[in-house]
């Protein structure tokens, strides 16, 4: 039980040294209710904590995590869509302004996918209930990086899947009509970032030309 007494004496220091001294603050969001104006779409990766790695504060940020931070495309269904029903919260209900996916090196889901297509090809597939399944939303970034780079060895080909992974969630964000909308409005921007852990660095999509640019190139400090 040392991992949960780990986590109530975390607690504990939270509520001492940051819910006592903001208690205005938190009162003032439970009375006002949350409007952030930033969607995040992060890796549930318990070393890639998106609130943690920008230092936003309660009530910056609406945050959805999944295996490899991956956006579905537009399927009503009639299933359950856990990431859908946040998009949908997020944009028609909230009214954010920017929606962020935001990838990382050393993602799990990533290898994953990237191990099951040399495992096929072997004629060893894996056997997953959901992951594998889910991990097909990325398929189509796979597929570009195998004609893209065949030779290359799993690690080689999965760092490059996380970053295109991140744009085909991109994509698919585009296939939702209200997000879509949005979009061509100018009321909602959407994002690709990636967050190198080994290195500390922090990158986002540059539109103009697809590369991933550090993040103060693109959005300069004042």
């Amino acid at each position: 039980m040392d991992e949960i007494t780990k986590l109530i004496s975390g607690f504990r220091s939270f509520r001492r040294e940051n819910f006592t001294d903001n208690r205005s603050r938190f009162q003032d969001l439970v009375r006002r209710g949350q409007s952030p104006r930033i969607m995040i779409i992060a890796c549930s990766d318990s070393r890639v904590d998106p609130a943690i790695v920008t230092g936003a504060e309660p009530g910056d940020l609406f945050v959805v995590r999944n295996v490899a931070n991956l956006v579905p495309p537009c399927q009503g269904d009639g299933h359950h869509h856990g990431t859908s029903a946040a998009l949908e919260y997020a944009v028609r209900s909230l009214g954010v302004a920017h929606i962020i996916v935001f990838g990382h090196a050393c993602c799990g889901g990533i290898r994953a996918l990237v191990e099951s297509g040399v495992e096929s090809e072997n004629g060893e597939p894996g056997a997953t209930d959901f992951v594998g399944s889910w991990m097909e939303i990325a398929r189509p970034a796979y597929d570009e990086v195998v004609r893209a780079m065949p030779g290359a060895g799993v690690a080689e080909q999965a760092a490059a899947c996380e970053k295109l992974g991140v744009k085909t969630s991109l994509a698919n964000l585009e296939t939702f009509p209200w997000i879509a909308s949005a979009v061509a409005a100018g009321d909602l921007h959407l994002h690709g970032w990636y967050f190198d852990i080994v290195e500390g660095a922090l990158c986002a999509l540059d539109a103009e030309n697809g590369e991933f640019r550090p993040a103060e190139d693109l959005f300069p400090l004042a």
